[in-house]
C-alpha cells in the first residue's frame, strides 16, 4: 500500500508540474496584450508593459506623451499591428532564456496617406520567481523606426490652385491671375504720415487703425514690407495713386479675377475667406482658417470641384542628414468647371440693361446649352474680395433696384409670354380649335356675376372672330381667359405640369420651381383666367420660360438645359408636349406676332426673328387701374434657330413697355448672328 500511494504521489506532482507549465506565461500572451493597448491608443497601459531598463531610459514624457502628440498631429487612423509568432522549438527556447524576439508589422493610415513598416519586439521576462512576467524593450523606432536613433517627425503641406471657372470657349469667367499686394514700408515713410495713411486707408478701404495695428506689429522694423491689400492690376485708377505716397510698394502676388465684373457676379460668384463658423462644419484635413471658400453662384455651387485637395508629405529630419520621407499625399490641384456659357453673350446682354433690372436667360434651343445668365443691375465681385468700404455696401443693400439680388434664380409673373403655353396646352387637350374664331365684344369681358366688377380687359379691338393666331399677334387677354375658363383650372394645372411647373428645373445652377398659384390649384376662375395670359399669381423663372419655348422649336419636345460643357446635349425633358402640326402652328404663329403684332420693333433686323411679347401689369389689388409694369420678350432667329433669348426688364412703364424689351433682343440677336 505504501508503494501504491508513493506511486500515486508521483504521478500527482507530475501532473501539477505538467499544469503549472502550461500556465506560464508566454510572450505571444503579452505581445498580443501590448498590441491590444497600442491598437486602442491606450499609450500609458503600454507603458507599465515596459521593462524597467526602458522605463529608466525614457520617461513617460518620452513615450506616452510623444505618442499622444505624434499620433494627433499625423491624424493616425486604422492602426493595425500583426507579428510573427515563435515555433515550438524557439518558444522552448525564449521561455528557457527568458528573453525573446517577436517581428511585427505596423499599418496605419495618417493625413499623408498609409503607412507601413517593419520592426522588431524584443521581450524580456523580469519580476520575482512567482510574478515573473515578460516586458518589452521599448525605443523610439516602435513610433517610426527613422526616429530610432534620434530625429524630428515633420509635416509640411501645399495648398492646391483653385481651378478656373471658364465659358463655352475656355475663355476665364474667373481666374487666378497676378495681383498687386499692396503694402508700406515704414522706414520709406514721408513727412505727413498720418495724412499719407489716411489717403491709403480711403484708397484701400481700410480703416486708419487696421494700418496702425499692421504697422505696431512686433515683427515689424523700418525696413519691413507690411502687407495691407491685394488688390486687381486692373485698379490702375487706385494703383496710380497709391504708388505716388511715399512708402507705399507693391509686390507680385497671386488672387482670384472675375474678368466679365459685374456681367457675370450672380452666375459665377465670389470667394472669401472662410467663417469660423463654415470652419467648424467642414473637414479640417480640406480647410483652414485662412483659406478661401465659394460664396456664391458658381463658385459656391462648385467649391468641391474647384477647391482641389491640399499636398502633405510626413517626413523625418535629422540634423546634417537628408530628410526621410516616410508618406505623402501629392497635392490634387482644383478642377477647371467648363461652362456653356458664351461670356461674349453673357456681356453684350448685361451691358444692353444699362442699369435697368431685369433678367435674361439665353440658351441653344436645339441642344439646350445656356448660353447666359444675366441679372441686372449687379455687384463687381472683384471689389468683393479685394475691399469693399461700408458705406459701397450700405449703398448696394440701400439701392431700389436691389444689385445683390440674383434674378434669374427667381420667379416673376410673365405676362403674355405664357400665351403660348396656354395654346400649347389647349391645342393637346382639344379645347382650342386654331381655326375657330370666338367672338369677342368691346376691350373687356366678365364671366358672370361670380366676378363681381372684375373685368379682364384687352389692349385693342378685333375685326371680327378671334382665331388663336390672331389672339397671339395681337396678344388678345380676354381670348386666352376665355379659353382657360372652358377648359378648366384642372386642365390648365395638369398642362403646366406637363410643362414643367411645381416641379426643380433638371439644372446644374439651383432655379426656383415656377408656380401656377400660391396654392398650386386654380379652383379660383378669376384667378384660372388671369394665369392663362399670365397675370394673377403664375410665375416662372427665364430658364424656365425660355426651356418651355424649345417646345415648338423640337417638334413638340422640351429641351433640357444644361449649363457644363460635359452635360449630354439635346436631351428632352418633356416628349411630345405637342403634335409636330401643332409646333408648326405655333412656329407660324410667333412669327406673325413680329411680321404683325406686338413685337414689330424686331419686324426691321436683318434677319427674321419670331417672338413673343408680354407685358406684367405690378398691381397690388385686383382693383387698381394702373401700377408698374415689367416687359418681356421671348425671340429667336426664324431660320437659324441657334439662340433662345427670354429676357425681362422691369418698370417699364416710362420706357416704352415690351418694346424696349423687344429691341434689346433683337439688337443682341443681330450682334451674334
Amino acid at each position: 500500500m505504501k508503494r501504491v500511494t508513493l506511486l500515486l504521489s508521483a504521478v500527482l506532482l507530475m501532473v501539477m508540474v505538467g499544469c503549472s507549465d502550461d500556465d506560464e506565461v508566454t510572450p505571444h500572451d503579452r505581445f498580443e496584450t501590448y498590441v491590444d493597448h497600442w491598437q486602442n491608443q491606450e499609450f500609458a497601459k503600454m507603458y507599465d508593459m515596459l521593462t524597467s531598463e526602458s522605463q529608466q531610459e525614457y520617461s513617460t514624457e518620452d513615450m506616452v506623451d510623444r505618442y499622444i502628440k505624434i499620433y494627433e498631429d499625423l491624424e493616425i487612423t486604422d492602426l493595425s499591428i500583426s507579428y510573427t509568432a515563435l515555433t515550438d522549438k524557439d518558444l522552448d527556447t525564449a521561455m528557457e532564456e527568458g528573453s525573446a524576439t517577436l517581428p511585427f508589422t505596423v499599418e496605419m493610415e495618417s493625413i499623408a496617406g498609409k503607412i507601413t513598416f517593419d520592426y522588431e519586439a524584443t521581450m524580456s521576462q523580469q519580476g520575482e520567481e512567482e510574478e515573473k512576467t515578460w516586458f518589452i524593450n521599448w525605443d523610439p523606432g516602435f513610433i517610426l523606426p527613422e526616429i530610432k536613433e534620434g530625429g524630428e517627425i515633420g509635416l509640411t503641406t501645399t495648398d492646391p490652385t483653385r481651378g478656373n471657372i471658364l465659358d463655352r470657349n475656355h475663355m476665364p469667367l474667373a481666374l487666378n491671375d497676378n495681383v498687386w499686394e499692396i503694402g508700406l514700408v515704414p522706414g520709406e515713410l514721408g513727412e505727413n504720415v498720418e495724412a499719407d495713411i489716411e489717403k491709403i486707408a480711403s484708397l484701400l478701404n481700410m480703416s486708419v487703425d487696421a494700418i496702425h495695428n499692421q504697422l505696431d506689429a512686433s515683427w515689424v522694423g523700418d525696413d519691413t514690407f507690411v502687407p495691407l491689400r491685394k488688390i486687381p492690376k486692373t485698379s490702375t485708377e487706385i494703383t496710380d495713386q497709391l504708388f505716388e505716397i511715399d512708402g507705399v510698394i507693391g509686390n507680385n502676388a497671386t488672387g482670384r479675377i472675375y474678368p466679365l465684373g459685374e456681367a457675370a457676379a450672380h452666375l459665377v460668384g465670389y470667394i472669401r475667406q472662410i467663417t469660423a463658423e463654415q470652419l467648424e462644419e467642414k473637414d479640417p484635413n480640406v480647410y483652414g482658417p485662412n483659406d478661401m471658400i465659394g460664396n456664391t453662384g458658381l463658385e459656391r455651387a462648385y467649391e468641391e470641384q474647384l477647391k482641389g485637395e491640399k499636398g502633405v508629405k510626413i517626413y523625418v529630419s535629422k540634423e546634417g542628414e537628408e530628410d526621410i520621407t516616410i508618406a505623402e499625399k501629392e497635392v490634387k490641384n482644383g478642377e477647371n468647371i467648363i461652362t456653356t456659357i458664351d461670356a461674349n453673350i453673357q456681356e453684350a446682354i448685361f451691358n444692353s440693361y444699362e442699369g435697368e433690372a431685369g433678367t435674361t436667360s439665353a440658351i441653344d434651343p436645339k441642344t439646350g446649352e445656356t448660353l447666359a445668365l444675366v441679372s441686372s443691375p449687379a455687384y463687381d465681385p472683384n471689389a468683393m474680395i479685394y475691399g469693399i468700404s461700408q458705406s459701397e455696401w450700405d449703398e448696394l443693400q440701400n439701392d431700389p433696384k436691389n444689385p445683390l439680388l440674383n434674378r434669374f434664380t427667381a420667379t416673376f409673373a410673365p405676362g403674355s409670354v405664357i400665351k403660348p403655353l396656354t395654346a400649347a396646352i389647349g391645342l393637346q387637350n382639344g379645347t382650342i380649335d386654331p381655326d375657330e374664331g370666338i367672338e369677342i365684344n368691346g376691350m373687356s369681358w366678365s364671366n358672370g356675376e361670380n366676378w363681381g366688377e372684375y373685368e379682364v380687359r384687352r389692349v385693342s379691338e378685333s375685326d371680327g372672330p378671334v382665331d388663336l393666331k390672331d389672339a397671339l399677334e395681337r396678344s388678345d387677354n380676354i381670348y386666352f381667359a376665355m379659353q382657360a375658363v372652358n377648359m378648366g383650372g384642372d386642365s390648365l394645372v395638369n398642362g403646366l405640369k406637363q410643362f414643367g411647373f411645381g416641379e426643380n428645373i433638371p439644372f446644374e445652377y439651383p432655379i426656383e420651381a415656377s408656380t401656377v398659384s400660391r396654392s398650386g390649384d386654380l379652383n379660383d376662375e378669376v384667378l384660372l383666367a388671369n394665369a392663362a395670359y399670365g397675370q394673377g399669381e403664375i410665375e416662372m423663372s427665364s430658364l424656365h420660360l425660355a426651356a418651355a419655348y424649345t417646345t415648338f422649336l423640337n417638334n413638340g419636345n422640351m429641351i433640357k438645359p444644361t449649363l457644363l460643357e460635359s452635360e449630354e446635349k439635346g436631351a428632352v425633358w418633356v416628349e411630345s408636349l405637342v403634335s409636330d402640326e401643332q409646333a408648326t402652328i405655333m412656329l407660324d404663329a410667333l412669327r406673325s406676332v413680329v411680321t404683325n403684332g406686338t413685337a414689330r420693333a424686331a419686324k426691321e433686323a436683318s434677319f427674321p426673328i419670331s417672338g413673343k411679347t408680354g407685358t406684367v401689369e405690378l398691381k397690388l389689388t385686383l382693383d387698381e387701374e394702373e401700377g408698374a409694369t415689367n416687359g418681356w420678350f421671348v425671340g429667336y432667329p426664324t431660320e437659324d434657330q441657334d439662340i433662345l433669348i427670354a429676357m425681362m426688364v422691369e418698370q417699364v412703364q416710362e420706357l416704352g413697355g415690351s418694346s424696349i424689351a423687344v429691341e434689346k433682343v433683337t439688337d443682341i440677336l443681330e450682334q451674334f448672328q
